[in-house]
């Protein structure tokens, strides 16, 4: 039995359609969840900054991020970028593939073949 998957992102992102375009060539059904849309909730923000690391998370390069005040952008800590984060989910680096327990943060076709090849039970082409 395969792992659920969902990519979790921004619809009209440019990586975000360059990994789905590679889900849905590779076959691999998935859930989308937008979350500039439908939102993302604190809960799940601190699960994956556990799994992934809250710097990994935030989209320090992204638009959103680089108009902050300098003073929003200081001494950050988990708590104030999940904070930002949930403020403006534009900040949340994209995407965020989960996969069952596992996620991926960022669109990479060597990771993405190898975690849901392994997740398939078979390698991905």
């Amino acid at each position: 039995m395969t792992e659920p998957v969902t990519i979790h992102g921004i619809r009209n992102c440019d990586t975000m359609k360059k990994a789905r375009a590679w889900l849905e060539g590779h076959g691999v059904a998935h859930a989308f969840h937008d979350y500039k849309v439908a939102g993302i909730d604190r809960a799940t923000l601190e699960a994956w900054a556990r799994k992934a690391g809250w710097e990994k998370l935030l989209n320090r390069a992204g638009t959103t991020f680089r108009k902050l005040p300098e003073a929003g952008k200081q001494d950050l800590t988990e708590a104030k970028a999940i904070a930002l984060m949930l403020a403006q989910p534009g900040m949340i680096k994209r995407p965020v593939l989960v996969i069952g327990k596992e996620i991926l943060v960022g669109f990479d076709p060597a990771r993405y073949a190898q975690a849901l090849g392994a997740h398939a039970g078979h390698p991905m082409s």
